[in-house]
């Protein structure tokens, strides 16, 4: 899917302190150049099948419009999301943090996983991508051994609150389907 611009915007400035709503482009331009520290913490949640959350550290990458990252089968979050691929992104980037709601799915596509893991290997991380599942010699201690599912999140919602000039909270809207 290619990138999207936002169908709304909603300003979250509630105590009207006079802030302008943010512009989407900010942690766009930000997720597409890549975060400045290859370890900006990023965390993906999901839900567990009583509905209660499960939080996990992930590495994230943008690739045409839409954030990619990693799992192994066996893993609680590939496990959730096999029940349930609704989940959330949230990430503290430079200036603003950001939290992409949306749904997630496994990747198969041997070009969309060979682009995706070409960003991933820019960062530093040597994996590749090979009979639709991702291989490499390391991963995060808590990832267990290769193979791991490349999963895709589309997002329908995005809230990001800026903690440096300009200030503001806003809340973007997605349309999902090309």
């Amino acid at each position: 899917m290619p990138d999207r611009a936002p169908t709304e915007v909603t300003n979250l400035d509630t105590f009207n302190y006079g802030l302008a709503p943010l512009e989407w482009s900010r942690p766009r331009g930000i997720l597409i150049a890549g975060p400045e520290q290859p370890g900006t913490p990023m965390f993906l949640s999901t839900a567990r099948p009583n509905g209660r959350p499960h939080s996990a550290g992930i590495g994230a990458i943008w690739y045409d419009g839409d954030l990619y990252f990693t799992s192994a089968a066996g893993t609680a979050k590939s496990k959730y999301l096999a029940a349930n691929p609704a989940c959330a992104i949230s990430c503290g980037l430079a200036g603003i943090d950001l939290v992409v709601e949306g749904s997630a799915s496994i990747v198969r596509d041997q070009a969309v996983g060979e682009a995706v893991l070409a960003r991933f290997r820019a960062g530093g991380w040597p994996a590749e991508f090979r009979d639709g599942q991702v291989t490499a010699p390391f991963s995060a201690p808590s990832a267990g051994p290769p193979p791991w599912d490349l999963y895709r999140l589309v997002f329908d919602v995005a809230y990001g609150v800026a903690n440096v000039e300009p200030f503001g909270a806003t809340r973007w809207r997605f349309a999902t389907s090309a």
